[in-house]
């Protein structure tokens, strides 16, 4: 055994524990820095929404009207939320009753956009729970929500009168996030009227 043999032995021991620190270090450092651990930038902030064309959700009403499809020249003249969710998404389901809450504040405008979802599913979902949308577009191949930047479902984006967007909510919209997400939406409103 060479004199060099234990000092290479003490070396592998020590390189993975102060690895370990130094990552230990920065999670720590993280987790105390006061970020919002669900804030998802996104680089589509202050941007247009991206440009679709998607058609309505066959045979989806609402009051009795059918619903229309969805395109981004809609997203422009209000401020609109725009919510990507689909029928076989758990957290969809929870968050569902808000959206139901949000559709019925003055002033506010919901449009959804059903991410990968089949046809019947997605108005059997809207059927039972309620439609909080005036629009729903069908993104059968996921093309919109990759070009909006979505990780997963439900994502929404709130989206200024002159079609910019303004904000991105990861996750669901909660009792707890409520006030939150109808106060971002009306200051998008009041951006967009300060800007003459």
């Amino acid at each position: 055994m060479s004199g060099s043999e234990p000092a290479r032995r003490s070396l592998l021991l020590i390189v993975p524990l102060v690895t370990f620190v130094v990552l230990a270090g920065l999670f720590y450092v993280r987790l105390r820095s006061g970020a919002d651990p669900s804030a998802v930038p996104s680089v589509l902030i202050g941007r247009p929404a991206p440009a679709f064309d998607l058609a309505a959700l066959p045979g989806a009403t609402a009051n009795g009207v059918p619903l229309p499809g969805l395109s981004s020249a809609a997203l422009k003249g209000r401020v609109t939320l725009v919510n990507f969710w689909a029928s076989w998404c758990a957290p969809c389901q929870i968050e569902h009753p808000q959206l139901m809450r949000l559709a019925r504040e003055p002033g506010l405008h919901l449009v959804g956009i059903a991410y990968k979802d089949a046809p019947e599913n997605a108005r059997r979902f809207l059927a039972r729970n309620g439609v909080p949308f005036g629009a729903v577009g069908m993104d059968s191949t996921g093309r919109t929500a990759i070009d909006f930047g979505v990780y997963g479902v439900p994502e929404s984006f709130i989206v200024g009168p002159d079609g910019t967007i303004r904000d991105k909510l990861v996750g669901i919209v909660t009792p707890e996030n409520y006030r939150n997400v109808v106060d971002k939406m009306r200051a998008a409103g009041a951006v967009a009227e300060a800007v003459p």
